[in-house]
């Protein structure tokens, strides 16, 4: 009886704190939880006490595990309908949706603990186990060593530049990195300028294996001296008047040969995409040629594209920004090693982890995470490479959760067909992350519904911040889902299925689920 009398005073002071509980912004700074969930907590705190009440008389009380909780659920119905429009079974289905909060119990797991290819989601966990590991704070200095004098506007001697991993060596920062020398009164550089690739350790590319689209920027592979993804940008710019389109190339490149413009189509052609009116041939590595129309109502547009060689595509960067800026070499750009007796004169510093993390996300860029993967390897094993990078991460996954198996990450990317993990482990990933000190950088990285990213044109109606992937046969949303009751969710989904690419209006019904609650 005495027992039961403190359990008794103890749910009345538990009510008492609930009814004073004052409103608070969460660490993010931008959820806000309103402090009129009265009734919520209240039932929470009583089911917590009732629970203790129970094992004072002798009663057993119910399992309230994640997945004892959940696993006998069915997808919701308008998922389901969804499914079965696009003709797709529900077995090609692994979902998972629970409170941010690990302790209470999973709403929804579906099959949660099945693995499946996540595709580009994986990138999740390769940047959550970057900003745990690294830190947000965590840059790349690129440094460039002089092995020789400077007299009267020459450079005797070499250049290097030594790469060391910068996911965001853009075509700015090399500008300015090598706009230094010429403010020194460098216009002639007498040797050659040294690149140094070594940082990483890298087996051989192929960028048309995955899908045999060798020229597609998603398919370019990391490299020591990644300079603005390894990849071109084309500007095109209608000149009515010239009856062509004008393009600008965002990175000049040395030793290449490229159109200036291309004809304008007949006036009043309807506008698609750049791809669907011009095409691109290589005669050979060096010389571009583009055959086709460009409609001036498309206005500007622009063209991401990878190049042949992407072996050399650092040495033509390096050789075109500096020509571009008026300056000389009488030598060429190489790979080699940096002397050991050189110090670098100055550097050029990369975006903290942060901004890496969010660009990586937002725009699903796959080198960038490729990058971030053998930088864990090489700051955290000291073995730069994909092996290393895998190890870093199948290491901290044993440590924070060593109830689920490490994830299949193969490259980080999730451009991959080896690629698993369960969206239970993916979920219970992201309540901890939720409850990380770099939750405010890590949920900042993730498109919000609507607004931005890759979650730009959702037409879901949920208040959420998702990251999506997908491949030819899988799609994929993980993230933070905000609900009617003001509860937030963690939502988990992957559809592996030969018809997954049209399975966006079932993840979205999933999404509204979630945000419903």
């Amino acid at each position: 009886m005495r027992l039961l009398f403190f359990i008794t005073i103890s749910i009345h002071l538990q009510f008492m704190n609930t009814l004073h509980t004052p409103q608070r912004w969460l660490a993010a700074g931008h959820f806000f939880v309103p402090a009129g969930r009265v009734k919520l907590r209240l039932a929470t705190a009583i089911a917590a006490l009732a629970g203790a009440l129970a094992l004072a008389l002798g009663v057993a009380a119910p399992a309230h595990s994640a997945g004892a909780a959940a696993q006998s659920q069915e997808l919701p119905a308008s998922v389901k309908a969804a499914l079965k429009k696009l003709e797709i079974a529900p077995e090609a289905v692994t979902a998972y949706v629970a409170p941010v909060d690990a302790q209470q119990p999973a709403r929804l797991a579906w099959q949660g603990q099945r693995e499946m290819n996540p595709a580009s989601v994986m990138k999740l966990v390769t940047t959550y186990a970057a900003l745990e590991q690294l830190g947000p704070a965590y840059v790349w200095r690129t440094p460039l060593y002089l092995d020789g004098q400077i007299e009267g506007g020459t450079l005797r001697g070499n250049v290097y530049l030594r790469g060391v991993g910068d996911p965001k060596l853009v075509s700015e920062r090399l500008w300015l990195l090598l706009g230094r020398l010429y403010g020194l009164g460098v216009r002639v550089i007498v040797g050659d300028i040294i690149v140094d690739r070594s940082a990483f350790t890298l087996p051989a590319h192929d960028p048309g294996a995955f899908d045999n689209e060798p020229y597609r920027p998603y398919n370019v592979g990391p490299d020591a001296l990644l300079i603005n993804y390894n990849s071109q940008v084309l500007a095109f710019v209608p000149d009515v008047q010239a009856g062509v389109a004008r393009i600008h190339y965002e990175l000049p490149m040395g030793n290449m040969q490229l159109p200036s413009s291309v004809p304008l189509a007949p006036a009043g052609t309807a506008c698609q995409s750049v791809r669907s009116h011009l095409q691109l041939q290589w005669d050979d590595a060096n010389t571009m040629r583009l055959s086709g129309q460009y409609p001036a109502r498309c206005g500007v547009l622009h063209w991401p594209m990878a190049l042949p060689e992407p072996e050399r595509f650092a040495h033509r960067a390096v050789e075109g920004m500096w020509r571009s800026m008026g300056a000389a070499l009488t030598g060429t750009v190489r790979d080699g090693r940096v002397p050991e007796h050189l110090s670098p004169v100055w550097d050029t510093v990369s975006p903290a982890l942060a901004e890496v993390v969010r660009d990586t996300n937002k725009y699903s860029n796959n080198v960038m995470a490729q990058q971030l993967l053998l930088t864990l390897g090489k700051e955290q094993v000291d073995n730069p490479s994909f092996n290393g990078g895998r190890n870093a991460i199948a290491s901290w996954w044993s440590q924070r959760w060593p109830h689920n198996r490490p994830p299949v990450i193969d490259n980080g990317a999730g451009l991959s067909r080896q690629a698993r993990i369960s969206a239970q482990a993916m979920g219970q990933m992201l309540q901890s992350a939720w409850a990380s000190p770099v939750m405010a950088e890590f949920i900042a990285s993730l498109p919000i519904a609507g607004t931005d990213g890759t979650m730009r044109r959702s037409k879901t109606r949920a208040h959420a911040h998702l990251k999506t992937g997908s491949l030819r046969d899988a799609n994929a949303i993980a993230g933070y889902v905000l609900g009617a009751s003001g509860q937030r969710y963690v939502v988990v989904a992957f559809i592996n299925h030969p018809k997954a690419g049209q399975a966006r209006p079932a993840l979205d019904a999933l999404v509204d689920w979630a945000g419903e609650q």
